[in-house]
């Protein structure tokens, strides 16, 4: 794709495009209607050549486009682009040239004109933004090839609008119509006086992943820092979320500190990890990964067995619980230092109790609903420089009907509850994450390793060293991905597993089978992984 620029000033778009090349495109010329125009030296610098074709005293604006046109012609170019070019352009000029786009710094319809900055103030909208159009004879009126919005901040002047309309909309929805026409996604039709042009912008299908998104939040508060002291931090909230969450949550004890980016962090993964269990569960998480996980009768005995997986690890942690807080689980949560707890409610009692220590904070999420209700968002999305990445919650829950056995030895009714526990659980831990399980508890967690056999060992590590009153001896082991070799099934072995679920589908599946039945496990596999990078 080959681009025809056009500018009366600096030429910032066209500068832009140029350093980008989106979807290959490049500029071909650069032509300006002022001698002295900035854009003819950004242009020299990047090798474009330029054309300067001033308008004579007494020319006709038709007369002016033809002279255009005919310096144009010995370029080869598929799109004339303008930026800030200062004319109204006639048929002599559009009839002459391929599609020509302009980029007007608003929404059309909405404030047409060269004062669209102060129009938008002086109407009070709280969104403006940007539209790349396909030029006519008739001022901002052509067909809208696509938009981009920007939010008018509180304060807001004129220059201070344009600078950031230039540089969140136009730089973003600019180059992106350029791309489109690269691609051949758009076409450009002629069709009578009354529709002379016709846009159609066709999308690969994405299902539920739309060709474009719009994300817009509201600066809830500043956080008192980042993950570290150096840097800042802001909360923003979506309105929209019908989800319990740790945004939307009540602080009880209005005495302590607020909440800091690293506690809204880790109380949503807590609180995301006892969303997956029917029973009362509660968790223990650190750095976003649990400490220990467990489901039982009663909260209380949930969250004792959750604490002694690792209750050194759990100092200063967060503690999440799927029921409302008693006051037997809020002594038991007192009695060491925790930063936070996350729970559907509190009774009386228990606030009584978890209000004396003067640092935790206590959050009421709210109901958290049953079954399928208790997850209304369905995507999570984890920003990158450039860029966002955006997927399906994991939402898989395997069932003990849906493991595939493939040892000889088969694993017993209690071992499948504990696997299907176990996954749950996993599914929250760091990658390479493995998990040691009996009954509806955790007994040792491996996580965030860069070789599965060390997570392995991690998880023997800490079911030896830290857990209390548990042990790996008969455990239960889960893995994240497949085995890609017998040695983490040797490591498991020598910490006494003796059952493994795992997803399979390694080259070297038949090699791991057989090294766990020589050390006669029991092996399921769930036909799918659930790796968790962040």
């Amino acid at each position: 794709m080959k681009i025809a620029g056009l500018a009366s000033n600096r030429g910032r778009n066209l500068r832009h495009i140029a350093d980008a090349a989106p979807g290959g495109a490049e500029l071909s010329v650069v032509l300006t209607n002022r001698e002295q125009a900035p854009v003819l030296e950004a242009a020299t610098e990047r090798r474009i050549p330029t054309e300067v074709v001033e308008r004579e005293g007494g020319e006709s604006r038709a007369a002016h486009e033809r002279r255009i046109v005919d310096r144009l012609a010995g370029y080869d170019f598929d799109l004339v682009c303008l930026d800030g070019y200062m004319r109204v352009l006639t048929d002599a000029f559009l009839d002459a040239v391929p599609t020509t786009l302009n980029v007007h710094p608003s929404l059309l319809p909405a404030f047409p004109g060269t004062d669209a900055h102060e129009q938008v103030l002086d109407a009070g909208v709280r969104t403006t933004g940007c539209t790349v159009h396909v030029v006519t004879e008739e001022v901002d009126a052509g067909p809208i090839v696509t938009q981009e919005p920007v939010p008018v901040y509180e304060g807001d002047d004129a220059d201070a609008l344009k600078d950031r309309v230039l540089r969140d909309a136009e730089f973003t929805a600019y180059p992106r119509a350029v791309r489109w026409f690269a691609e051949d996604r758009v076409t450009v039709e002629r069709d009578g006086d009354d529709a002379p042009v016709d846009v159609t912008v066709d999308g690969d299908a994405g299902g539920d992943f739309p060709e474009r998104r719009f994300v817009s939040e509201e600066r809830a508060e500043s956080l008192r820092y980042g993950e570290n002291p150096h840097q800042d931090a802001a909360l923003y909230v979506d309105d929209g979320c019908e989800e319990a969450s740790v945004v939307d949550a009540t602080q009880l004890n209005p005495g302590a500190k607020g909440m800091g980016y690293n506690n809204y962090n880790d109380a949503d993964a807590a609180l995301n990890l006892v969303k997956e269990f029917d029973e009362p569960a509660a968790a223990v998480i650190k750095h976003t990964n649990p400490a220990g996980c467990a489901t039982s009768d009663t909260l209380a005995d949930a969250y004792d067995r959750a604490l002694r997986t690792d209750a050194k690890s759990a100092f200063g942690g967060i503690v999440a619980l799927n029921r409302t807080c008693d006051a037997d689980t809020a002594d038991a949560i007192a009695d060491s230092f925790k930063e936070v707890v996350v729970a559907p409610g509190y009774t009386d009692s228990a606030l009584d109790v978890l209000r004396e220590k003067k640092n935790l904070r206590v959050l009421d999420v709210g109901p958290l609903g049953k079954g399928d209700e208790r997850f209304s968002e369905r995507f999570t999305e984890k920003p990158v420089v450039g860029g966002r990445l955006v997927q399906e919650r994991d939402r898989q829950s395997p069932a003990p009907d849906d493991l595939e056995v493939v040892t000889e030895r088969e694993p017993t009714e209690a071992q499948l509850e504990t696997m299907t526990f176990a996954w749950k659980t996993l599914k929250h831990v760091k990658s390479n994450g493995i998990l040691f399980a009996t009954g509806t508890e955790t007994v040792g967690v491996g996580m965030g390793q860069v070789s599965r056999v060390d997570a392995v060992t991690l998880a023997a590590m800490k079911a030896e060293k830290d857990a209390d009153g548990k042990s790996s001896e008969g455990a239960v082991m889960a893995s994240d991905a497949f085995f890609p070799f017998p040695d983490a099934i040797e490591e498991a072995a020598e910490a006494g597993i003796e059952a493994v679920i795992q997803p399979g589908g390694s080259v070297n599946d038949e090699d791991v089978i057989a090294a766990a039945d020589e050390h006669d496990m029991a092996m399921a596999f769930t036909g799918s992984r659930c790796f968790r990078h962040d």
